[in-house]
């Protein structure tokens, strides 16, 4: 049995849905990540699971509790959320007490743990999140890994079922996000608790989770392993979300054939194409100059150099002379001399989306 469980969660905000039926299930020890786009519903479900804006309909299972969000009591509530614990975007720590003093407060004010007893038991916790020596520090001296620690440390001393990471790396610089999401896998690896993130970044989804659900306009559209789910996104909009620069609509005209009506192409497919797929997604990287298969005349339209990488758009012959232009991303060691004539495209790098 899955240690959470939603079943049909659906919210309106002002008439309008922002949740429409979501179902997701976390197993022991499990962290799951919620990718989806700005306004997709994906913190408006964690904040549905802890009651913290509690959804109009549907079920809520943590731990062997279920409240139904239609039927629930105060009891029931309180009881639920205290098996949840919560780490927002800014941490919201406060300001004008210790990192230790943070940790103690909900002990000895909610819980009412004497004193003594708190400091011994939010000591061990700062040991084990690696901030022991910082324990008479306030949250303004301390980094931005040293602040997430203390927020999250501060939330596991709750002893919670589950662990609610609302976009936790939005905020930060790229190479300080990077840094803190080795040392957020290692600390929630420590504590060995159920997880559900939610982000619209693909690399922090893709580093932080065996486990990806895509979101889009208050659904979840899929749950997959990362991996599997970055090889086969399946829908557009997952395409999308997982980096995907290339997407144009489908017929299917064979087992293993497409038609591209936006490029006027054929292409062979490794998958077998279903009756109902609706287009093709080919990530930048996977054009190919010497590929043997899927070659088409090409057309160069212009390029934009990274610091790595080149971007190269051009677009099929075939093509209408409006058609979008299509991406090819190439190493700068890579990268040929001239533009070449023709490119292809192997049958197992085509995406079938539907």
């Amino acid at each position: 049995m899955a240690m959470v469980e939603l079943k049909n969660i659906r919210k309106k905000l002002g008439g309008v849905d922002i949740l429409n039926g979501v179902d997701l299930s976390v197993e022991e020890g499990e962290v799951v990540v919620i990718l989806g786009p700005s306004g997709s519903g994906k913190t408006t479900l964690l904040r549905t699971i802890n009651f913290l804006a509690p959804a109009d309909q549907g079920t809520i299972t943590i731990d062997g509790l279920t409240v139904d969000s239609q039927k629930h009591h105060h009891k029931e509530t309180l009881a639920l959320r205290r098996k949840t614990g919560m780490v927002f975007q800014n941490y919201n720590l406060f300001r004008n007490k210790t990192v230790l003093q943070n940790i103690t407060e909900g002990l000895t004010t909610v819980r009412k743990i004497p004193h003594e007893q708190a400091v011994e038991t939010a000591m061990a916790l700062l040991k084990k999140v690696n901030l022991e020596n910082r324990a008479s520090a306030y949250p303004a001296q301390l980094s931005g890994g040293q602040a997430q620690r203390t927020a999250l440390a501060r939330i596991m001393v709750s002893d919670p079922k589950l662990l609610l990471l609302d976009e936790p790396f939005s905020a930060l610089d790229a190479h300080l996000r990077d840094k803190l999401m080795i040392e957020m896998r290692d600390v929630l690896a420590k504590f060995g608790r159920e997880v559900i993130m939610v982000t619209h970044s693909r690399d922090e989804a893709y580093n932080m989770s065996r486990e990806i659900a895509v979101m889009d306009e208050g659904k979840l559209l899929a749950k997959n392993k990362t991996k599997a789910l970055f090889a086969d996104p399946g829908s557009v909009p997952a395409a999308i979300l997982t980096g995907c620069k290339n997407i144009a609509s489908a017929e299917k005209r064979g087992e293993h054939e497409v038609y591209i009506p936006e490029w006027g192409v054929t292409l062979t497919t490794a998958q077998s194409v279903g009756d109902n797929v609706k287009a093709i997604g080919i990530r930048a990287h996977y054009f190919n100059p010497t590929a043997p298969t899927n070659r088409f005349v090409v057309e160069y339209i212009e390029e934009m150099e990274e610091p790595f990488e080149w971007i190269i758009e051009f677009r099929p012959r075939s093509a209408a002379a409006d058609a979008q232009g299509v991406w090819w991303r190439v190493s700068k060691d890579k990268r040929p001399q001239s533009f070449p004539a023709e490119l292809g495209i192997a049958p197992a790098n085509i995406l079938l989306l539907y």
